[in-house]
């Protein structure tokens, strides 16, 4: 079966709310510097002006998925478009710093939304033989994005723009905000989504369209899953004989952010400012951690079926916890601060190969069909909420002691080694319904 173009073009408009996910996401660790010496942040206040775009993720990422249900998920992905750009431009003209708390949580809420609307809406839309590559490329879109923040950072920061660089570097993401927004009206509805709505004639002509094989006999299998699907809804995620995947999922969520990734992501130019490079340099240094980020996350997808999903998170936890470690002796010494770019390149190369690479299918996967859409919920929000919290806490803790956040970073790799080590089952090469005996779920 061949790829039709129009597969092609609406799987590429759906991950490009990836590549926005992760501009958005990564583009504030530029403007740090600034910010602070604009608005007069303080420690605490520098945490809350990245807190709240957090906070923003974390109400979008609960809600996208209702939002999704009621219109569909090209027309919420439209709403998210029109989030990230009104998001951009007001970040672009904020007035005070309470404006840009508001466009910051606006934008959060954009990033929040098409993590959870953008792969729902490529997986639903993709015939089976290609929906695991058309999926993938939303996440290689996100830190895609994210490299492209760092590198837009870095050109403007080049231009010599004096106090109007930070309204550069985020009044700039409007520009592939109003471009996704307008690709959006060239691709069509999820035909899963037409059959929950009771128009099968027009869910047909969308899996004739996206090249499916038998479109008639596929169309007759959406529409007994979903009359499955509703006869299950109601069933509880928090019962006994789910405990173990509730517990993958929440430490698996809680233990991606507790290796300290956005923390290092978010304030990237603000720690090597720390250690005394100048900001030009700290930006350029933030190109080579998002080009290591894209690079190791294809070599992780890569390597996830091969090596399998429990000894990637080994080998990442060992990884991590070295470099964590010579992060926080060149802070608590003060010296070898040369060091510090290569021990943070390495530190994202194992961090992607690993976390970066295993969270999202490890949540998929543990779940049965029936709470899987539950369990990926509590997975994500476990995940979003420690961010946040991480996000609000480090420049107060790098401001006590720049050692401080690393050493418990990496106290907590190391804590990951040991719970993965004892308790995560491996799931390479395993049927889902093999996997839920497994667990005794089945």
């Amino acid at each position: 079966m061949a790829m039709t173009s129009y597969l092609l073009k609406s799987t590429i408009v759906g991950a490009l709310g990836g590549l926005l996910f992760g501009f958005d996401t990564a583009v504030i660790a530029g403007t740090t510097q600034q910010l602070t010496v604009v608005y007069h942040l303080t420690p605490f206040t520098l945490g809350l002006t990245v807190f709240i775009g957090l906070v923003g993720t974390v109400i979008g990422a609960m809600s996208a998925g209702v939002l999704g249900q009621r219109i569909g998920g090209r027309e919420a992905l439209r709403v998210m478009a029109i989030l990230y750009t009104i998001s951009a431009l007001g970040c672009a003209f904020a007035w005070n710093w309470p404006a840009l708390m508001v466009f910051r949580l606006i934008g959060g809420l954009g990033i929040g939304g098409s993590s959870v609307l953008g792969p729902v809406y490529i997986a639903e839309l993709a015939p089976a033989k290609w929906r695991g590559r058309m999926v993938g490329l939303f996440q290689i879109n996100v830190v895609g994005g994210i490299l492209l923040a760092y590198l837009s950072n870095y050109l403007i920061s080049l231009l010599d723009l004096g106090p109007l660089q930070w309204r550069w570097q985020l009044g700039v993401a409007g520009i592939p905000s109003l471009l996704f927004l307008i690709m959006l009206y060239g691709i069509p509805r999820s035909s899963r989504w037409l059959v929950t709505k009771n128009r099968t004639d027009e869910a047909l002509t969308i899996l004739k369209m996206m090249g499916s094989p038998d479109s008639e006999a596929e169309l007759r299998e959406i529409v007994d899953s979903v009359h499955l699907e509703r006869g299950m809804a109601a069933e509880p995620l928090f019962q006994r004989s789910y405990r173990l995947p509730i517990f993958l999922a929440v430490t698996i969520g809680l233990f991606n952010q507790l290796a300290g990734i956005n923390a290092i992501l978010y304030y990237s130019n603000y720690i090597f400012a720390s250690a005394g490079f100048s900001q030009l340099s700290s930006s350029k240094q933030t190109v080579l951690i998002g080009l290591m980020n894209l690079l190791a996350t294809l070599l992780g997808m890569s390597l996830i079926d091969k090596l399998g999903r429990k000894t990637l998170l080994l080998i990442g936890s060992v990884g991590m916890t070295i470099c964590l470690t010579g992060v926080a002796t060149v802070f608590f010494t003060h010296t070898h601060a040369a060091a510090l770019v290569w021990l943070l390149v390495a530190y994202i190369a194992f961090f992607s190969v690993s976390q970066g690479a295993v969270i999202w299918v490890y949540i998929a996967e543990v779940f049965p069909n029936r709470v899987r859409s539950k369990g990926q919920s509590l997975g994500s929000s476990s995940h979003w909420i420690m961010n946040a919290l991480i996000s609000l806490l480090f420049p107060i803790l790098a401001k006590y002691s720049g050692g401080l956040p690393f050493a418990f970073f990496a106290a907590m790799t190391t804590l990951q080694f040991f719970v993965v080590l004892f308790i995560y089952p491996e799931t390479k090469g395993i049927s889902l319904e093999q996997l839920q005996r497994k667990l005794g779920i089945a």
